[in-house]
């Protein structure tokens, strides 16, 4: 008996359930087999359930509630567990305490011995402690409100699952407006990385996702303010949106880009060192951090890293120029794509590419242009062993047969989609050369 695409999904997502659970149990583990398989398993439904999303025009709405209910529970598996070995989490609650007992993140360095009295068990734990902290502002401020309410990890993972929540109605949103199926929630809600790096581990990409997501549904509206405003508060949470700034050019109007503008320049007056605006570690992370570079370490033997690093924002933009000439015209929305690939496309020649850093193309991953970057997202997970090498006293590098896997699975995902359209594009043509 041939099942139904409704059976199938709900098929998937049983799969998905129980790998991503035992994924949890052994969130600890992370780079072993007990993680690495039931993810590999994960990963593997998750692309069957795509498929599934692309050949069917809609589902019943019975199957999309199931399917969300069924991503809040491996969410709970996550939530309910400690932080994994990617625990950035601990800097939050570091950068949100320090600010309220009257510190600046951008100055203070956590290892200082002066500072010690200032450490909680789980400060004390933070990864590159040498450095001061490198996130900007509007990043800063959610840790000091959120560890106003609750100073613990915990707290900021809640935080964490309700904004990952606000996405899933925000998104919604934008599906009806742009009269796409609402069956592709499921493709960011069933994401393996997501319960990963938002329940789990605790990222905070995922409260700049939800601001440029609705940046794009109150453009979507006409809301001009509302969303050039909340594009801002996005790269004031992390700088990789500011690459889709053309995507907003005669969109928006000027008096409400210099509003925004001001809006994000004033977050950052609370942390003024001498009247000269902080960056705290950013410009070390460009100089010293690497982590899944190929692109970036190839240019850096020829030129400066600061160099490398403006040339990743330099493609980002002229990809955000490309994706919005494509546009029919300058006032019709730009397709979900557009957002989607001029991140990456920056992404890709960035000094560190973290897992969590797919996070942002999430939202928009729901056209086959857009199955290059579906594949990075799952095709990344592997560099999670660097972090199992670590535990074993190895050098913190990601082995080349992992980025071979990674970015060649993009590579030759990209020369399918490119042949395929090439061949249907050449069979358009024939009947029409036939008829002349």
């Amino acid at each position: 008996m041939k099942l139904s695409p409704s059976h199938r999904l709900y098929g998937l997502g049983a799969i998905l359930l129980v790998a991503l659970t035992i994924c949890s149990r052994n969130f600890s583990r992370i780079g072993e087999p007990s993680f690495f398989i039931p993810l590999a398993l994960a990963g593997v439904a998750y692309l069957l359930a795509i498929r599934e999303l692309f050949c069917a025009p809609e589902f019943p709405n019975r199957v999309i509630v199931f399917g969300l209910a069924l991503s809040a529970l491996w969410h709970f598996q996550f939530l309910r567990m400690p932080p994994g070995l990617d625990d950035d989490i601990h800097r939050y609650v570091w950068d949100g305490r320090v600010q309220r007992l009257g510190y600046n993140p951008y100055i203070v360095v956590p290892s200082d011995p002066a500072l010690a009295g200032l450490h909680t068990s789980e400060t004390r734990t933070l990864n590159n402690p040498e450095v001061p902290s490198p996130y900007p502002a509007g990043a800063q401020l959610f840790f000091r409100a959120v560890t106003s309410i609750h100073e613990s990890t915990f707290a900021l993972k809640v935080a964490f699952v309700v904004c990952d929540l606000a996405i899933v109605f925000v998104l919604l949103d934008v599906l009806r407006g742009t009269r796409q199926g609402a069956h592709w929630v499921l493709a960011y809600a069933w994401h393996p990385l997501l319960a990963m790096n938002v329940a789990g581990s605790g990222h905070i990409d995922i409260v700049g996702v939800l601001l440029l997501l609705v940046s794009v549904a109150a453009l979507a509206r006409r809301w001009r303010a509302v969303g050039v405003m909340a594009f801002g508060l996005a790269v004031s949470v992390k700088l990789l949106p500011i690459v889709l700034l053309p995507l907003y050019w005669r969109r928006v109007r000027m008096r409400d880009a210099a509003l925004a503008a001001i809006v994000v320049g004033l977050l950052y007056v609370p942390f003024f060192n001498h009247g000269r605006i902080p960056i705290g570690s950013l410009g070390t992370y460009v100089q010293r951090f690497r982590f899944n570079d190929p692109v970036f370490v190839t240019l850096e033997r020829v030129t400066a890293p600061q160099v490398v690093a403006g040339l990743a924002v330099l493609v980002g933009i002229v990809t955000a120029i490309w994706m919005r000439r494509k546009s029919a015209e300058a006032s019709s929305d730009a397709p979900s794509d557009a957002f989607a690939w001029p991140m990456a496309a920056s992404l890709l020649c960035a000094p560190v590419v973290y897992p969590w850093y797919m996070l942002w193309m999430l939202p928009f991953m729901r056209s086959i242009s857009t199955v290059p970057i579906m594949i990075w997202t799952l095709s990344i997970i592997p560099t999670y062993y660097v972090w199992h090498l670590r535990t074993l006293g190895r050098p913190w590098l990601v082995p080349d047969w992992i980025m071979l896997l990674e970015y060649g699975s993009v590579a030759i995902a990209a020369a399918i989609i490119t042949l395929l359209r090439f061949t249907r594009s050449t069979a358009r043509q024939c009947p029409a050369d036939q008829a002349q």
